[in-house]
């Protein structure tokens, strides 16, 4: 009954852009895992943006935001309520001067790739993260020594009831892998970057070199949400596993990557709680050999009243 309610509500909502039920999630993300959303919404504007937000808390309807879907393990019953697909939202364009800004839903390799081409750098390492520019500011996303938080002027987010608010970069709280974003309730709608003038020929082998290694030591050939693991303080997530004797572990359709021990993958047929599985099985034999507790750097949605994955 509760469901038939929310669709009702949902669906009288007025939003612009496509609504659907029962969608399949396992498709909108890169380990291309998971089952279907009660409800689906691929937002056309802002607008439809900050009118879900307000729907679902007038009438208490839990709302998801999923970006690309490169950090995230959906559960195997899917997720109830509305999960609000930011992909549309990828914009990107020129404020003036050496600012750059991108909505949300934008991957980061576009965002990168534009600032190429306005001779712009900064950059240059997100070329090759599989995330959105809302996920990666969110979770202050990086690689090769860059940050996320290095580049960033500001953020334009909205909170629960759909009220839009303006955030300087000191205001987001950044650290490792983690911003005050996470837990203040807010929802990333657009983010501005302050680059720096570059000579594109630079610029340009810079991201080339990345995107080199990343083909050299990462399994970009098989399904995966990225770096598995955060980098535990004075260690390195995928060396542990390695020396603990578990690359290759495979549990049902997931393994550890043969090729970098710091990514779990999709060998064919893995569920969500295949992956859970196997990430407790090397947390548990990394901390038994070593003492180190791995904490994942991906998160675990799941349908309301299941047990959640902290991350």
């Amino acid at each position: 009954m509760k469901q038939e309610i929310e669709r009702a509500r949902l669906e009288g909502a007025g939003f612009r852009g496509e609504l659907r039920f029962g969608a399949p999630l396992a498709p909108c993300t890169t380990m291309r895992v998971g089952g279907p959303a009660d409800a689906l919404l691929c937002p056309e504007g802002l607008g439809d943006l900050a009118l879900a937000l307000r729907v679902c808390a007038q009438n208490g309807i839990r709302l998801t935001p999923l970006g690309r879907g490169s950090n995230v393990i959906v559960g195997d019953d899917g997720l109830n309520g509305l999960t609000l697909l930011l992909g549309p939202l990828d914009g990107i364009w020129m404020e003036g001067g050496c600012l750059v800004r991108s909505g949300a839903g934008a991957s980061l390799r576009a965002l990168s790739l534009f600032a190429l081409g306005k001779g712009l750098s900064g950059l240059e390492f997100a070329e090759g993260i599989p995330g959105s520019v809302g996920g990666a500011v969110w979770m202050n996303a990086g690689a090769y020594d860059g940050e996320i938080a290095s580049v960033l002027e500001g953020v334009l987010a909205f909170d629960k009831e759909g009220e839009p608010h303006a955030l300087k970069n000191a205001d987001c709280g950044f650290g490792y892998r983690h911003s005050a974003l996470m837990d203040s309730g807010l929802l990333i709608a657009e983010a501005s970057f302050r680059l720096k003038p570059g000579d594109p020929a630079a610029i340009k082998a810079r991201m080339e070199g990345f995107s080199a290694l990343r083909r050299e030591k990462q399994p970009l050939e098989s399904p995966s949400a990225g770096s598995f693991f955060k980098r535990p303080p004075g260690h390195f997530a995928a060396k542990l596993i390695e020396e603990a004797g578990l690359k290759g572990l495979r549990v049902g359709g997931a393994r550890i990557s043969q090729k970098h021990a710091g990514f779990l993958i999709n060998v064919g047929g893995a569920t969500a709680a295949d992956i859970k599985a196997l990430m407790e099985l090397v947390q548990g034999e990394v901390f038994a050999r070593f003492g180190v507790k791995l904490e994942p750097e991906v998160r675990f949605l799941e349908r309301e009243g299941q047990a959640q994955c902290s991350c």
